[in-house]
């Protein structure tokens, strides 16, 4: 028995092989990754692993008009600091942008200037003007009255490069007063009215000027824009105004982009530019049936679909001839203009976006808050509307009115909007704003012109005084490029008999309202 127990007790040797197997596979899995990091280290090392941060395009891939350093020497150190900041950024949003490199020089093409008319702050011109050098534009005309107007404001906007100013001198309006549209009917209806009515023929009067700067300039694109309205070039190659006009047909003589209007979510917005990203579409970028369909819900309680104008603005092509047709459109003396719609593009207004909106437009007109007597003032409904309420309501009430009227502030009516494509969410003029705010874009061009004031020996007041005797003449610079037949336009006689001749329209073309209910009526 002993002897047969004894021939199945196991080896002592078998027992352990279990073991010594397991710790060799331990073993293996510990080596191999470290053996496998080891190996991969040195192929980076080496520059054997392709670095996914390397396919981001490189700056000269696609060339991005940006600021090269408002030379550098103006913005001293501070102005590379940012360029090399932003250039290492490779945001997956806008992996283009590698440095914040301004350079608007001979070979950027189409060249295309904006003018405006303006009585803003610098809190909202910076960040308007340089959000548009980087779409690629490259002159700006600025006519500049009230805040703008002030020394050490308008001091920082010369020191920009492409930037000039027109101040509203005496002399500048005694130019304007023997313009060739000062005499001309299509404007003359205008003429004599407070608040917005003067501001529109100021609008035309300072554009009419604009064109010859323009042309001066050697620009090949003029738009007129309000310092709260952002171009969304939307549809082209790159989130860029120079290839979205370079593509447009060489017959287009002006193209129109459809505006947007912002839909804020709260009363209590400081910086439009950078907080609203919510808009709503323009008639013309809708399904008829979704715009009528959902008109009195996109209404908000309010007169009209958009609270202001739904006709847009345009751009036109410099040429000779070439005049202003009101803020929103471009006309010619010698032909029916050819323009075209953007069908993605647009303009984004940036309308009532703060609750301080509504007691500043009060402030600047001295109209009675009557229903009769704001007609006097302004052209659009809701305009009139929220005059009269800022001027006879509490500001308790004119809160609660606000939030009634212009807020957005039900989810469910926005999300259903945003399905239904009536809202839409755009988010490049924000994300563009706030990376020049934190690349020192903005605070730099406030240092530069603080430093270059100060080598100056005159000041801003006599520069003021020494440049209004370049204010360009609209009689004679006109009357210089404008040919019939070979002959010179002399008078602004003659160019009453050319409008009648060419069919000239009748008025300028004001702010519009976009179609409302009673319009479907009419096409049923």
């Amino acid at each position: 028995m002993a002897g047969h127990g004894a021939l199945r007790r196991p080896p002592a040797a078998s027992s352990a092989s279990p073991q010594s197997f397991t710790s060799r596979v331990l073993l293996l899995l510990t080596v191999l990754p470290l053996a496998l990091a080891s190996f991969a280290f040195f192929l980076q090392w080496r520059g054997g692993v392709d670095d996914l941060t390397s396919r981001w395009p490189a700056a000269d891939a696609q060339r991005f008009p940006v600021i090269d350093s408002y030379n550098n020497s103006r913005l001293g150190s501070s102005a590379s600091d940012c360029a090399d900041i932003l250039g290492r950024s490779s945001s997956p949003s806008f992996p283009y942008y590698r440095g914040w490199n301004f350079n608007l020089g001979k070979d950027l093409k189409p060249k295309i200037c904006i003018t405006t008319s303006t009585s803003a702050g610098l809190e909202q011109i910076i960040p308007w003007l340089f959000y548009h050098k980087v779409l690629g534009v490259s002159h700006f005309f600025l006519f500049v009255e009230g805040r703008a107007a002030k020394p050490h404001l308008s001091a920082v906007l010369e020191a920009i490069p492409g930037v000039q100013l027109m101040y509203r001198t005496r002399e500048l309006e005694e130019k304007q007063a023997k313009s060739r549209i000062w005499n001309e009917t299509w404007l003359a209806a205008f003429f004599y009215k407070p608040c917005n009515y003067e501001l529109f023929v100021k609008q035309s009067l300072n554009m009419e000027m604009a064109i010859l700067m323009a042309q001066n300039a050697d620009m090949d694109w003029i738009i007129h824009l309000d310092t709260d309205e952002l171009l969304h070039p939307a549809g082209a190659q790159e989130y860029s105004l120079t290839s979205l006009l370079s593509d447009v047909p060489a017959s287009v003589d002006m193209v129109v982009f459809p505006n947007y209007e912002s839909t804020v979510e709260r009363d209590d917005i400081k910086d439009p530019f950078s907080e609203v990203s919510m808009f709503k579409k323009n008639y013309d970028h809708l399904p008829k049936e979704t715009y009528f369909g959902l008109y009195k819900e996109a209404s908000h309680g309010n007169p009209n679909y958009f609270l202001t104008y739904g006709n847009g603005k345009s751009a036109a092509r410099i040429q000779n001839h070439l005049r202003p047709n009101g803020a929103h459109r471009w006309h010619n003396y010698m032909k029916p203009p050819h323009e075209i719609k953007f069908e993605e593009a647009a303009v984004l207004h940036y309308t009532y976006t703060k609750f301080s909106d509504l007691t500043s437009r009060r402030d600047r007109c001295g109209c009675k808050p009557t229903k009769e007597d704001v007609k006097r003032c302004f052209m659009l409904d809701f305009d009139r509307a929220a005059f009269i309420i800022a001027s006879t309501a509490t500001e308790e009430e004119m809160l609660r009115w606000y939030n009634e009227h212009v807020v957005w502030s039900d989810k469910q009516v926005n999300l259903m909007l945003l399905r239904k494509g009536i809202l839409t969410r755009i988010y490049a003029p924000m994300a563009i704003i706030q990376s020049l705010r934190e690349s020192g874009v903005f605070s730099s061009a406030i240092a530069s012109a603080q430093a270059s004031s100060k080598q100056k020996s005159t000041s801003p007041i006599e520069n003021l005084q020494n440049r209004s005797s370049v204010i360009p003449d609209p009689i004679d610079s006109i009357s210089k490029r404008g040919r019939i037949g070979g002959r010179k336009i002399k008078s602004q006689a003659t160019a009453r008999k050319i409008m009648e001749v060419v069919g000239g329209v009748e008025s300028a073309m004001p702010p519009m309202s976009p179609p409302g209910l009673d319009d479907f009526s009419t096409e049923m």
